[in-house]
């Protein structure tokens, strides 16, 4: 199975701080770039509504993301990759107050990668 979501140890050392302050069910959504820019925000489940057009791409460091349809439609052929840089990130994202933040790097997946994310996809709508 392809990963469409990954983190490098920056930022599964970031969400294991996260989890320590504010507890383990935490949510990760890919902004669209309104407000934080296009950054992967964390956030409490009570924070955030996950509705009937956001995409589960998969979990990082045990915490489940998503990204809405139509940021869906425009990344699904890269997989995401969650980093940290240093500053400030997102103003709604947890790691806000930490002097880092999280940044999404990509990269394009192989035509057998996609290959087999288009055969997952039909096979879960059935």
């Amino acid at each position: 199975m392809v990963e469409r979501v990954t983190a490098t140890p920056a930022a599964l050392a970031l969400i294991e701080q996260l989890k320590a302050e504010y507890g383990p069910d935490l949510m990760f959504h890919q902004s669209g770039g309104c407000c934080d820019n296009s950054a992967a925000n964390c956030y409490l489940p009570t924070d955030l509504t996950i509705g009937a057009h956001d995409v589960h791409l998969g979990h990082i460091g045990g915490v489940p993301f998503y990204i809405s349809a139509s940021q869906y439609e425009y990344w699904k052929h890269t997989q995401l990759i969650i980093d940290v840089v240093e500053g400030h990130g997102g103003t709604f994202s947890l790691e806000g107050n930490t002097g880092k933040a999280f940044h999404t790097r990509s990269r394009l997946f192989t035509d057998e990668e996609f290959a087999e994310i288009e055969a997952e996809d039909r096979q879960r709508k059935g």
